[in-house]
């Protein structure tokens, strides 16, 4: 059988519209005070979230990435046939939040125990994936890794990938900000997909 992921169910409930085709360009800084990261931590509405919370991120967007398919749909995505996974890609000032902040606070929002798996969500588009933008990036990623590999609360090995970023392209407008745009409902599916409870599980209640 089948499985039918419970956010895609979701997301096609609060569109409420048939899904059009992703923005081709990718998310760029503007400026040379602002610098770019991308992160793959299972659903892309949930990993909006602790970033907006740090001082010095500029945006969040969700969307999709490491794939072989242009302007892939929400739809198509979810099928797992386009190779992308849903990923987030943040703008921020690296004068105010630093690159090994950005990373510490994705390796605590995520599972990097599960192989093509976040949570309820199953399927390579739901992977975790640490993509960089250039060498300063990789190498970060990969001391943090290891670091992490080291001093990790749990026993369970890390699977998830440091690669090299790719095009990103931009998810529909409904998904972006959806944790304000649908509180109760993102809400809903951040319990029912057990998140929060795993993350306590890996990380304790402290998480960054």
């Amino acid at each position: 059988m089948k499985y039918t992921s419970p956010v895609f169910i979701l997301c096609l409930l609060a569109s409420g519209l048939s899904i059009s085709a992703a923005d081709d360009e990718p998310v760029i800084a503007d400026n040379q005070n602002t610098a770019k990261a991308t992160f793959a931590g299972g659903c892309f509405w949930c990993m909006e979230a602790p970033f907006d919370k740090l001082e010095g991120v500029i945006s969040t967007t969700s969307g999709y990435t490491g794939g072989h398919t242009k302007n892939p749909t929400y739809k198509q995505t979810s099928s797992g046939k386009t190779g992308h996974t849903e990923a987030v890609q943040i703008i921020y000032d690296p004068r105010k939040v630093s690159y090994e902040k950005l990373l510490n606070v994705f390796w605590h929002n995520i599972d990097p125990t599960t192989p093509d798996k976040q949570f309820c969500d199953r399927g390579n588009q739901y992977r975790s994936e640490i993509f960089y933008h250039n060498e300063e990036q990789k190498r970060l990623a990969d001391a943090s890794k290891a670091t992490l590999n080291k001093s990790k609360p749990f026993k369970a090995p890390i699977v998830t990938q440091v690669t090299q970023a790719s095009t990103f392209y931009a998810a529909e407008d409904y998904h972006q900000d959806y944790y304000k745009k649908n509180p109760i409902r993102y809400r809903y599916y951040r319990y029912g997909c057990g998140r929060d409870k795993r993350l306590e599980q890996l990380w304790g209640k402290e998480k960054s």
